[in-house]
């Protein structure tokens, strides 16, 4: 029987151990596998948060294109409105430019320059001039400028030993221009 009771207590050590290594294998699977869900769960956050700072990134880039695209609306309506109040008297101004020109010839006219008739068109021609440079409208500077089919209206030519070609050298009738619109060209005589 005492080789009975050796035999039993060999398979129960045997068994005993076998549950322990069992028992270790199933812990060690156990932590390996909570490792694992670890890993799993730490990539699966670090995924979200880089998706999530993509998405911010692409909002940010879109947030900055409409803050662009509606300072340039501002600044082109702004500009608009500036062109639109600057032009908006283009036609009556258009019609002063000959009167203008009517009351130099006035003055040019006159011999008597001390005469009370010389300066009431004086007058009227200061006023008429103050108006029109109170609504924008300047005068082309022409004589001794380089031609500018832009700015000028060549009407003759001139062959001129001491000026070099292309060059106004006399000014038939004044331009004006309103901003950077050219009203009326100034009517010159150009050398060749």
């Amino acid at each position: 029987m005492e080789e009975k009771d050796t035999v039993v207590e060999e398979v129960e050590t045997e068994q005993t151990q076998e549950n322990m290594q069992q028992e270790q294998e199933e812990t060690s699977e156990d932590v390996t596998q909570e490792a694992s869900d670890e890993k799993v769960v730490d990539i699966e956050s670090k995924l979200e948060e880089k998706r999530l700072n993509e998405e911010m990134e692409k909002l940010e880039d879109k947030y900055q294109r409409i803050q662009a695209e509606y300072t340039n609306y501002r600044r082109r309506t702004q500009q608009e409105k500036e062109t639109m109040g600057l032009f908006a008297n283009e036609k009556i101004l258009n019609e002063l430019i000959p009167i203008v020109d009517s009351m130099e010839m006035a003055l040019n006219a006159c011999n008597d320059k001390e005469d009370n008739v010389f300066k009431g068109i004086e007058l009227v021609h200061k006023q008429l001039q103050s108006t029109l440079e109170k609504f924008g409208v300047e005068e082309i500077q022409a004589k001794d400028c380089d031609f500018d089919p832009n700015l000028h209206l060549a009407v003759m030519q001139e062959s001129l030993e001491d000026v070099e070609p292309n060059k106004v050298i006399m000014v038939l009738q004044k331009g004006y221009r309103l901003g950077n619109k050219v009203l009326r060209a100034s009517m010159v005589k150009v050398s060749c």
